[in-house]
């Protein structure tokens, strides 16, 4: 059996674990949900998303680790929930997760609106929450999020609005003028 088949199980689910560190869900077992978890011959989860939400962690030391310990296909992480933990900055390794296409950080501590930049190289990012941060206090905080990740459908479990777009349109041409091409404009 082919281990490309049945990539969109249920997340590997290592939420309420007690998890201060990422390393330290090596030896948990996912919680089992309503759909069983399907594994290789490997014993590797043929999933695409991880939950890691409601613990401790600070920061993200050792998650391409955890991706490679779990799951059958690292590469193809689509979805990643790390709501309410105690982060305090983006780690680059986010950038890394290319397939990344959804991204809980809910409910954590970062504190600096900057830290969301980061994420601009994650292409196919088009959802992502951060309400419950202390960034969400930043006067223009949506609109920012909004134009350094164009690609945005939804933001905080709401749409994005066609004028949201297009304020982030404006606000990042003026941002970075000479970064514009004219699709950036549209």
């Amino acid at each position: 059996m082919c281990d490309d088949l049945n990539m969109s199980g249920p997340p590997v689910d290592l939420s309420f674990k007690n998890i201060s560190h990422v390393t330290g869900a090596l030896p948990e077992v996912p919680r089992i949900g309503l759909r069983p978890l399907n594994t290789n011959t490997k014993n590797k989860y043929l999933s695409r998303s991880l939950r890691l939400s409601n613990n401790s962690i600070t920061d993200l030391i050792g998650l391409q680790c955890i991706l490679g310990h779990f799951l059958a296909q690292p590469s193809k992480l689509g979805w990643l929930d790390l709501s309410y933990n105690k982060i305090t900055c983006i780690d680059p390794v986010l950038c890394e997760l290319h397939e990344l296409r959804v991204l809980y950080l809910h409910g954590n501590s970062i504190w600096k609106l900057s830290e969301v930049n980061k994420l601009g190289k994650l292409e196919y990012l088009h959802t992502i929450t951060l309400h419950g941060n202390a960034i969400e206090d930043n006067k223009g905080y949506r609109n920012h999020v909004i134009s350094v990740l164009p690609q945005l459908k939804k933001m905080d479990f709401s749409s994005v609005t066609c004028q949201e777009r297009v304020l982030a349109n404006v606000r990042r041409h003026y941002t970075n003028p000479g970064k514009n091409t004219k699709k950036s404009l549209q």
